[in-house]
């Protein structure tokens, strides 16, 4: 259509003269007429804006966050885990919570810095070893008697510290008198005593004939001390049914001082000292 319409153009033009006109026409007008199709029109698409980025706050500087514990965990200072050397002799004697068991031992020169003796009821008269202990559990001990006897309770101290060279002397005879396995069930081997680390103390009662026997743990003494030792920080370290965890046989007169603390979390939870430090997670 656009194309009839320039050929009756030019043909006026010619009839009426205007062949001058002609040479002046800006031919590009043609191209309006023999294209077709409108020119397309191309619309500029849109550019993404990018996004701008939000400033992050500064991070303030972590701290190390606690180690994650559970009811079955206990935290505790990493000085008071037992250090052993190669041959699994201990190293840190000093720590109120030392390990000392069949597995591994005190050096055969060790003797605690602080023995003293407590002031309490003893079953026998005259200045031995097993009278003394390291300060801080002789203190714990005299609070333990004191408690006692204001509920007329009356206990007797047995035997505390024992150096090396007494476990030798002990070990050798029963195991003389009676033979290596029973004698193991009963006795430490020399360095293998909780007694030398000076934080242990047998006790008993006259109802107990003042022996250290199983018999004193059925007797009203025996049955007070289970109940308000761990008040003082002191525990029964070889419970009944504890032989196969502790390697010892049921001993209720034997009391470890382990500080009031840890005494309370090991008698609430019915636990050996062995399973303690199962639980126990550094700080």
């Amino acid at each position: 259509m656009k194309k009839k319409h320039f050929s009756v153009l030019v043909i006026l033009l010619l009839l009426t003269g205007c062949s001058k006109q002609l040479d002046d026409v800006n031919w590009k007008f043609w191209e309006y007429f023999t294209n077709d199709t409108a020119e397309e029109v191309v619309e500029e698409t849109p550019t993404e804006e990018e996004p701008v980025e939000e400033e992050q706050p500064e991070e303030s500087p972590q701290t190390e966050a606690p180690p994650e514990t559970n009811e079955n965990q206990y935290v505790l200072e990493e000085p008071f885990f037992t250090v052993l050397n190669e041959e699994k002799v201990i190293e840190n004697t000093e720590n109120l919570l030392v390990l000392v068991n069949k597995n591994q031992s005190l050096p055969a020169d060790y003797v605690p810095k602080d023995l003293t003796i407590p002031d309490v009821p003893f079953s026998f008269e005259g200045d031995y070893e097993k009278k003394y202990l390291r300060e801080a559990a002789a203190r714990a001990l005299e609070e333990l008697f004191a408690a006692a006897e204001a509920e007329n309770v009356e206990i007797f101290a047995v035997s505390g510290y024992r150096s090396y060279e007494t476990q030798y002397g002990i070990y050798n005879t029963y195991l003389k008198k009676w033979g290596e396995e029973k004698t193991n069930a009963v006795s430490a081997i020399p360095g293998h005593s909780e007694h030398q680390t000076g934080l242990a103390m047998d006790i008993s009662s006259r109802s107990a004939a003042l022996d250290l026997t199983e018999e004193f743990g059925n007797t009203p003494e025996g049955k007070w001390v289970k109940e308000h030792a761990s008040e003082h920080g002191f525990i029964i370290r070889y419970p009944e049914d504890g032989e196969v965890i502790t390697g010892y046989q049921y001993e209720p007169w034997h009391l470890r001082y382990v500080g009031k603390e840890v005494a309370a979390y090991i008698d609430e939870h019915d636990l050996t000292l062995e399973e303690f430090f199962d639980r126990a997670i550094k700080q």
